[in-house]
């Protein structure tokens, strides 16, 4: 009867020590089979005989877990009762990612490497293309939609296989290649299996919305030549929406000066349910106009009389001024835009956590041929499928031209200052700001990676193995968004009077004209619909369906990245010295891989109204690498020197984009007595710029104007940075309105001859397992160093945050220096942004700090009693975007937390157990960083944040192992932040930041049966 474990992560596994030496337990040669896997909560026994093994970090065999790095592993038992419900929830809790930021399902509505639905991970913080993640020890190729894709999406990876999962926290290029710069992830999966498992998970939210179910089945069979297994598994998650949750219903402004503007609907924070800042949140349910007379409405200045306005809503009570409008914006509303219309009951339909099917199989084999130096012959294929969905909302802003039939005579008047949007041509007349409703996106992510090799040993030589392999993986996706077309726009509302007699399906009664399509009149028969005319049903978002067909169509690209790989090595020892064998393992890899995305032809033609284009990504890159690793035992068994390893590895990698480099890594050993031990690691690494890194297609897209850092410079709550930059722009224009969108340009930096990351790594940490009285249980505890520093850092900056950071900076547009040399002057008749967001080699980035893993398990009454504790601080997490600055310390500020921790309690008699867990997220503020203090109005501090978890496991003799439990037991919603002028992401009012959970309470229930 083979033992079943499930993936699952210990909330607050503690073993980074223990996990490097003395728990033989987890850790099986890359690719080699084992037999049994010991219980994960048994205190390592050092009297235990164990097999060779390799654990991450290493290419050698050993016969202790005396690695020089800080090893995690994930277990299934712990993990289980922790309630998670898949491999990427498991690894991007907070136990695996110590608080750093992580891009999950909660960033569907928001542009991320991987595109939508994408679930990858970060170690350190330093970006998930800087992990490397590993199955059975061989790359994990990247998979996801659009031009980005770089990395592992963790959505592909099997759940019910896996036996047990290896976190390094260390730089490993000089073992592993490219990316490994920050950590490994290794994938172990089960073998060796004779029987099937049927398992079951779900999980119910409190609150409605979110749901998740799991059902998975492993088969295998084993004889004494050879065995098979495989694993089928389906996972499915529903949407959870902004209505359904109470602090997502209403997103204020936040401002602690009590300066929100109050609703005069309500009398209370007016809500700005979409991701807005207040003021310069989205408007609907409004036109646009030159200024001009109007009776204000309720909330301005000048309620009920007239005043100077330059926006307007339909109220037909209104008889003066513009006949059926009420003023909502301009010089009598005091400069603030607050009495605009921003709700539609559909903003609340928006995805916080967006739904998503996955379908996952595994199958893999070994033979032994009894021949070849008893070689065996073994394969793997991974198939998934992953089809995700994402709600949003959307705004229409219609310009009509001057003189437009479609204008109503009270509104005749008009003469905006600035360009159409979708023609860029200076004649606008109105502008209407229309709540068009939801809009949906969809991916469906096709991915596969097989497998064969060839493993066995080297007869002449002593106790040698080899291990050869060739590895191909496909990624191929299709995303279907949806979109106003600019040319449809254009035809829409550029309209004549129709022709005598033309009574075709492209006219329309505007203002008691039948008018058509000009375009028509030149190219009869192209379907052009007509804009209805402007009127209340229209500026409210009635609009006729053939129009609405006609403007806002799916669009659909495709995206493929192959990736190939042939790798050969082989260990074992060199010669006998006096404390043991010098071993050593070399190793030779070749990998080829290629990105080639194909977005759909409105996007490569620029055509898409206020999003970017997009061009063609696509090219190729290969890479040969040679490499090799040596463990020396230098002293054992003498006085203070129970052990004494080092070791060393190197590898040489030429790449055919960048050209050639080393790297190495030097470790050691240390332990004076068998109960404490000393480590220390010290490395260079580096990362090849990923393809689309390289190889991005230019593109020229635009971006909202509200989106300008100086729309309505003069609104109360303004960043006063920003205030006073605008002002020396723009001179005596405090009421100053973007009318014209903003360029943005993009392109990848192999034309710039952009270069390879490189970086430093040291690691120091010191082991302690002391030998207690019985009484006192078994203790082990870890205390580790780390100190990342990555220079020549690819980095592209989002256009919105290099205009935020340009126009907050006090030196702003001085010397050519800091982000705004990424922002061209603005143009003299337009006052147009032009933002460039290129690849290149600009960024260093630093991190370090400590780690302490403390586990402890002892009999207590008629059970044992084991608890967990991991807690992190960071000393510094810098980034310096140009070599002439200083770096800019974001330790501390929002979601870049000192401190985390995660820690468990668990209690088991016979059958039952008993799991009480807790994850923590430090205090976090950014006054400092953005140079404001809360005298300036804004709420950029979050308190200590508890989640808490109890769970029941109950193992019956027939086993059946059923597993219950509630997480986020006392319903903590995240806490709230100020909307900070666009320096922060919100989801309602709190951080987008995925260590807060979104769901609330919620139980779950799994359920495994053997057979």
């Amino acid at each position: 009867m083979h033992q079943h474990l499930r993936l699952g992560l210990a909330c607050g596994t503690a073993l980074a020590a223990v996990l490097s030496i003395g728990a033989p337990a987890f850790a099986q040669t890359t690719g080699q089979p084992i037999q049994t896997t010991t219980d994960a909560k048994k205190p390592a026994d050092k009297g235990n005989e164990v097999g060779e093994l390799v654990v991450v970090g290493s290419r050698i065999r050993r016969d202790t877990f005396n690695s020089p790095s800080p090893v995690q592993i994930i277990t299934h038992d712990e993990a289980t009762v922790a309630g998670f419900s898949s491999t990427a929830e498991s690894l991007q809790s907070t136990g695996v990612t110590t608080g750093q930021a992580q891009i999950n399902n909660a960033f569907g509505n928001f542009v991320t490497a991987g595109g939508p639905g994408a679930n990858t991970l970060s170690l350190r913080g330093l970006g998930a293309t800087r992990t490397l993640v590993l199955i059975n020890g061989r790359r994990v190729s990247p998979a996801g939609t659009r031009g980005a894709v770089g990395s592992a999406d963790l959505n592909v990876l099997p759940d019910a296989i896996i036996d047990h999962i290896e976190i390094l926290k260390d730089g490993a290029s000089s073992i592993y290649g490219s990316d490994a710069i920050s950590g490994v992830v290794n994938v172990i999966t089960r073998n060796r299996l004779n029987g099937e498992v049927i398992e079951g998970y779900y999980s119910k939210t409190q609150h409605g919305g979110g749901d998740e179910v799991h059902a998975s089945v492993v088969a295998g069979r084993t004889n004494d030549r050879g065995s098979i297994e495989g694993s089928f598994e389906y996972t499915e998650r529903g949407t959870l929406t902004l209505g359904q949750r109470d602090w997502t219903r209403c997103q204020t402004d936040m401002f602690t000066d009590g300066s929100d503007f109050i609703d005069p609907l309500t009398g209370r924070p007016k809500c700005y349910p979409i991701n807005g800042v207040g003021d310069n949140g989205v408007t609907i349910n409004t036109i646009g106009t030159s200024t001009t007379n109007g009776i204000g409405a309720a909330g301005t200045l000048t309620p009920g009389t007239l005043g100077r306005f330059n926006r307007f809503r339909p109220n037909s009570a209104i008889v003066a001024g513009i006949p059926g409008f009420e003023g909502v914006g301009g010089a009598s509303a005091g400069g603030s835009l607050g009495p605009r219309d921003t709700f539609s009951p559909q903003m609340l339909n928006e995805d916080i956590i967006s739904p998503v099917k996955v379908y996952t199989g595994f199958f893999q084999g070994s033979y032994d041929l009894q021949a070849w130096g008893n070689a065996q012959v073994y394969g793997e294929l991974l198939i998934n499928e992953r089809d995700s969905r994402q709600t949003g909302f959307r705004q229409l802003t219609l310009d009509y031209p001057k003189n437009s039939l479609l204008i109503p005579s009270t509104l005749a008047f008009s003469t905006v200052s600035g360009p159409q949007a979708t023609t860029g041509t200076d004649n606008l007349g109105v502008r209407t700001f229309v709540g068009f409703g939801n809009d949906h996106s969809t991916q469906s992510v096709d991915y596969w990676k097989g497998t064969a090799g060839l493993r066995g040993d080297i007869t002449p030589f002593r106790d040698w193995k080899y291990d050869t392999y060739v590895s191909l993986a496909k990624s191929s996706a299709d995303y279907t968004f949806q979109s106003f077309l600019t040319d449809r726009l254009t035809n829409a509302t550029h309209v004549v009077a129709a022709p005598a007699g033309f009574t075709g399906p492209t006219t329309l009664s505007a203002n008691g004209v039948s008018v058509t399509c000009a375009i028509n009149i030149t190219t009869p028969g192209t379907g052009c619909v007509p804009a209805p005319a402007i009127s209340a049903q229209e500026i409210g978002g009635i609009l006729p369906s053939a129009f609405r067909n006609y403007i806002f169509v799916p669009v659909t690209g495709n995206t493929k990245y192959d990736e190939n790989t042939f790798s050969a090595e082989a260990d074992g020892p060199l010669f006998h010295l006096p404390a043991g064998d010098l071993k050593a393992a070399i190793g030779v890899e070749y990998r080829t891989a290629k990105i080639d995305d194909q977005p759909g032809q409105d996007s490569i033609n620029g055509n898409l109204f206020n999003l970017t284009s997009a061009a063609v990504t696509k090219g190729t890159d290969h890479v040969w690498e040679a490499y090799t690793e040596l463990e020396a035992p230098i002293i054992r068994d003498q006085p203070f020197i129970k052990d004494l390893t080092l070791s060393a590895s190197g590898r040489y990698t030429d790449y055919h984009s960048y050209g050639s480099d080393w790297t190495y890594k030097l470790g050691g050993v240390w332990a004076p007595t068998d109960w404490v031990s000393l480590r220390t690691t010290y490395g260079t690494s580096f990362r090849a710029p990923a393809l689309f890194e390289q190889f991005q297609g230019g593109t020229t897209g635009f971006l909202s104007g509200t989106l300008d850092p100086c729309n309505n410079f003069g609104a109360a709550g303004t960043n006063p940075n920003v205030a006073a930059n605008c002002a020396k722009e723009l001179p005596g224009q405090q009421g100053f309105q973007a009318t014209s969108g903003i360029t943005v340009v993009t392109e990848g930096g192999s034309g710039t001859g952009l270069k390879a990351e490189t970086s430093k790594n040291w690691t120091a940490g010191i082991v302690f397992q002391p030998h207690l009285p019985d009484a006192f249980g078994h203790i082990d505890l870890a205390l580790d160093y780390f100190d990342i520093v990555i220079n020549n850092g690819v980095s592209q900056l989002a256009a919105t945050t290099i205009l935020n950071l340009c126009y907050s900076d006090p030196g702003f547009r001085t010397g050519g220096q800091g982000f705004c040399r990424f922002v061209a002057p603005r143009d003299p008749s337009s006052a147009a942004l032009t933002v460039r967001q290129d690849y290149v080699n600009i960024a260093s980035f630093k991190t370090k700090g400590y780690e302490a893993n403390l586990r402890w398990q002892d009999d207590l009454g008629p059970g044992t009693v084991r608890v967990n504790m991991q807690v992190t601080r960071y000393m510094t997490q810098a980034t310096k975007n140009f070599t002439d600055q200083d770096f800019t310390e974001f330790n501390g500020t929002l979601t870049q937390p000192k401190w985390a921790g995660t820690g468990d309690i668990n209690y088991k008699v016979g059958a039952w157990s008993v799991d009480y867990g807790v994850d923590w997220v430090g205090k976090q503020q950014s006054y400092d960083l953005l140079g404001l203090t809360p005298a300036d109005g804004f709420k950029l501090d979050v308190p200590d944040y508890f989640v808490h978890r109890l769970s029941v496991q109950y193992k019956a003799d027939n086993n059946l192992t059923v597993t219950a439990g509630i997480r986020n037991l006392f319903d903590k919603v995240p806490p709230f932040i100020s909307g900070a002028n666009g320096f922060y992401d919100r989801v309602g009012n709190a951080p987008l930041y995925s260590e807060y959970d979104y769901y609330g309470r919620r139980v779950f229930v799994n359920v495994s049966k053997e057979f």
